[in-house]
């Protein structure tokens, strides 16, 4: 959603969010540079490792596609992970997470063409 933070800064606020919420920080994985690329996500929730959880730097690092984004909410949920987001300090488990994440996004996605008032 056109926000930029360089990748040391993120991988900084996840350790942290992990130290704070006693989660075990194991790897950081880049995605690859290009638009609307997802390919090491998606082989993250597939892993059939023992990892139960994927920490983000921010919601907003989601597909932009709401279909997109509802099949990985859909895929994290049937496998039992987690997503968490650091920025926001939300976790996605379950259905209900759903709606609360999509309402935020839904806010975001606004907000650029609200009324500025100057």
């Amino acid at each position: 959603m056109g926000e930029r933070v360089p990748q040391h800064i993120q991988n900084q606020i996840i350790r942290k969010f992990c130290e704070t919420n006693r989660l075990e920080y194991s790897l950081s994985a880049s995605e690859y540079a290009m638009k609307n690329s997802y390919l090491m996500l998606e082989e993250i929730i597939n892993e059939k490792s023992s990892m139960n959880g994927i920490v983000f730097y921010s919601l907003f690092q989601l597909p932009e596609n709401k279909i997109y984004r509802n099949n990985i909410y859909k895929n994290i949920i049937k496998r039992k992970k987690k997503i968490f987001f650091s920025v926001e300090n939300f976790k996605l488990s379950s259905k209900n997470d759903i709606l609360e994440l999509e309402e935020i996004w839904d806010v975001k996605s606004v907000l650029p063409s609200c009324y500025k008032g100057y």
